[in-house]
């Protein structure tokens, strides 16, 4: 199933026959309906969406019609995006500091399922219906992420069990939930935190209905697709271990993971220093490649001429500049581009789904606003 026909059979035919000036993120249904399939069959609980990853209508409504009908959302932005394309999906607001005017917004859109970390967050809730699940977010210090997520939310385990009895005193459904951070390539970072959460339920008394493991599933960046039946077997073990077979049920939110691999982002060189040591590119970090600045290079570029052709020659490392007039536009440097890269070629950086269209912006007019479908991205 799709949303909608792609309008090309990929980016090169694309690119070849329209040439165009400005970046292009290029999307694939088919491996978006893949990759959601992968996680809907093998992981063993329910899977969640995390729309900050990318809440372009395209995906949602694809990801809907592959068969998610649960989404985690940080906003009323987010929740309002996912209500135009499904209107009884699930909402999960699992960003743990809200204003009042996003609580009300939150509960007006039907969600139902709310994250604490802190008991003053946890006191502003008093208005959600008891009928929710209250879920309490913890952190621990485990390595394996490319950042760590906790260093901004997530109570210690001692907080997490005050705040678990608080929960269920005051009549809530009660739930655990982590992130073990961005990009993590380390399965036994899961197996730690699933720890953690069953000696937080005994130390607090209060048996938990679900526990969410969050997002960081890592996305391909290598060219070596990561093993996230590896991961999810790791999930499955060390709840069986920590729980038993009566344990919580479990759920996970993936973003990056989940679109990362659907899309293409395809720039275009606008310039080049005389020696072509430095390339100046029609996109950057204020637009579609912010990711890279914060995840390093990814080791998946290529580069194609105007009728694209594939350029050969060996690699030569970059340094990379954006389009606007801001000299912090610069990518990490040593992106290795081929030799013979000129002028007007296109440099395509394949896996870049998550956090692209989503950070982008329109500084000094540039950015990444074009989408374009197509048959598959080969």
């Amino acid at each position: 199933m799709e949303h909608t026909l792609p309008s090309w059979r990929s980016p090169y035919a694309h690119l070849a026959s329209r040439q165009p000036d400005q970046p292009i993120l290029y999307f694939s249904p088919q491996i978006l309906l893949q990759t959601a399939d992968r996680f809907l069959s093998h992981f063993p609980g329910l899977t969640t969406y995390a729309v900050k990853a990318n809440a372009h209508p395209e995906i949602l409504s694809n990801l809907v019609a592959a068969g998610v009908s649960s989404f985690d959302v940080a906003s009323p932005a987010e929740m309002e995006a996912v209500r135009a394309v499904r209107k009884d999906a699930t909402l999960h607001y699992n960003n743990p500091v809200r204003s009042e005017d996003e609580i009300q917004r939150g509960i007006a859109l039907g969600v139902r399922s709310w994250s604490v970390d802190d008991a003053v967050e946890f006191a502003k809730l008093s208005n959600v219906a008891k009928t929710c699940e209250i879920s309490v977010r913890f952190a621990l210090p485990v390595p394996g992420a490319a950042y760590d997520f906790g260093s901004k939310y997530g109570a210690s385990p001692q907080k997490a069990e005050r705040l678990l009895q608080q929960v269920a005193s005051e009549g809530y459904r009660p739930s655990l939930c982590f992130h073990p951070g961005t990009q993590c390539e380390d399965p036994f970072a899961w197996n730690s935190y699933i720890t953690a959460a069953r000696d937080i339920v005994g130390a607090s008394g209060v048996a938990i209905t679900r526990l969410n493991v969050g997002g960081g599933f890592a996305a391909n960046r290598t060219g070596a697709a990561p093993d996230l039946k590896k991961v999810f077997s790791t999930i499955q073990a060390a709840h069986a271990k920590a729980f038993g077979p009566r344990g919580p049920t479990l759920l996970c939110e993936p973003g990056r993971a989940m679109v990362a691999e659907s899309c293409t982002l395809a720039t275009r060189i606008k310039g080049m220093r005389a020696d072509k040591s430095v390339v100046f590119l029609n996109d950057g970090i204020y637009g579609g490649l912010v990711d890279l600045r914060d995840m390093g290079l990814s080791g998946r570029v290529c580069v194609v001429g105007p009728n694209s052709e594939v350029r050969r020659g060996s690699k030569l490392p970059r340094v990379v500049f954006g389009p606007t007039c801001d000299s912090l536009d610069r990518l990490p440097d040593g992106l290795p581009l081929a030799r013979d890269a000129r002028v007007g070629d296109y440099v395509l950086f394949p896996g870049l789904g998550a956090y692209s269209a989503a950070m982008t912006t329109g500084f000094n007019g540039y950015g990444l606003k074009k989408i374009v479908t197509v048959m598959d991205l080969t």
